[in-house]
């Protein structure tokens, strides 16, 4: 087959190209003045709190190489923390803390850092070395989320996070990112992480999709990645729609992570979503995008332009809903259940006679 044959049913399929993303999407609904809410996480974090969102609680900013010694400040009542670029992009530049030995900050994969290596990593961070544009940056330090224990059979460390696509308030597509062994426990599709799709109806899980590849089975965990039911999906829906309210911005994507404790989080926004999602789902975002299009031309005949985030979210879970996936996901489901619950029964000691 041809270039041009393959292209033709791309379009057809309604798959969206990048370019097609940037014109007739990012520039056209996302006005360049509201970017900086969604680029600077601290920016974004202080307007969700405002709106009532519930983000990681932040325990505090370096702004300046003076302040990079108050950082034992900051921590001292948390041996466990998370450093991020405020301004970063792909997960780079981010160091999570999981305990403190000895003067030491040990990581999550085990690595020791001395005081000074934390050091010169916020000076570096401050440089602009991991931000947008190479301009300076602030350093933000914050809670470290602890991921459900519904996600340890499909993920090898690190923190799963879920990513929904949302035009005008209105969710398109959803998907699971799954550390590997290979994204160093990061949920970041291009350094190695798996994507899932996932029904928007009903928050189960479909295929995946690993290095532009489909697959059906976690590389490290070996376990299936299909038909796990998300727990909170209807409040993760929820949070996504609203997060047009929150910025302005008609087309972004919507990170979110599960919190082991807190429950369903807001990570962070990106007014320039990536494009695997729809390999993820087997679905294009620009038929997608149509569908909701027409909808909201329809109800601005009707003198309706602005619909509530009930009624978005229930067009886009209705209309959007892979029901010929829905029973079968179901069936795997319990079966993934009824095995993981098998594995533990033999891990278990076994009782005194």
């Amino acid at each position: 087959m041809s270039l041009f044959s393959t292209w033709k049913e791309l379009r057809k399929k309604g798959v969206m190209g990048i370019n097609q993303r940037n014109a007739d999407f990012v520039l056209r609904y996302n006005q360049r003045h509201l970017y900086p809410l969604v680029d600077d996480k601290i920016k974004t974090k202080e307007r969700a709190v405002e709106a009532g969102i519930h983000v990681p609680p932040m325990y505090g900013i370096i702004e300046s190489d003076k302040q990079i010694s108050s950082l034992s400040e900051i921590v001292k009542d948390h041996r466990d923390f998370v450093i991020k670029p405020a301004q970063g992009a792909g997960g780079d530049g981010i160091i999570v803390i999981a305990d403190q030995f000895e003067g030491y900050y040990r990581t999550t994969s085990g690595r020791l850092l001395s005081k000074e290596d934390i050091e010169f990593h916020l000076s570096g961070i401050l440089s602009g070395i991991y931000s947008l544009g190479g301009h300076r940056d602030r350093a933000l330090i914050e809670y470290r989320v602890t991921p459900d224990p519904i996600f340890s059979a499909i993920s090898y460390e690190g923190v799963p996070d879920i990513r929904i696509i949302v035009l005008k308030g209105y969710p398109l597509l959803a998907m699971l990112r799954l550390p590997t062994r290979q994204s160093g426990g990061k949920a970041n599709l291009h350094q190695g992480a798996i994507g899932v799709g996932v029904d928007l109806a009903t928050g189960i899980t479909l295929d995946g999709t690993w290095l532009n590849k489909f697959i059906n089975s976690h590389p490290d965990t070996t376990n299936p990645v299909r038909g796990v039911q998300l727990p909170f999906w209807d409040g993760f829906m929820s949070l996504a729609t609203r997060c047009y309210e929150l910025t302005g911005l008609g087309y972004l994507g919507v990170d979110m992570v599960l919190d082991k404790d807190r429950g369903p989080l807001m990570l962070e926004l990106n007014a320039r979503p990536g494009l695997n999602i729809q390999i993820a789902n087997d679905a294009g975002l620009a038929a997608r995008c149509r569908t909701v299009e027409k909808e909201i031309d329809r109800l601005a005949a009707k003198g309706i332009h602005k619909p509530s985030p009930a009624k978005r979210l229930a067009f886009c879970q209705r209309e959007f809903a892979q029901a010929s996936l829905v029973t079968s996901n179901e069936a795997l489901a319990t079966e993934v259940l009824a095995s993981l619950n098998t594995e533990t029964s033999s891990d278990s000691p076994p009782s005194n006679p």
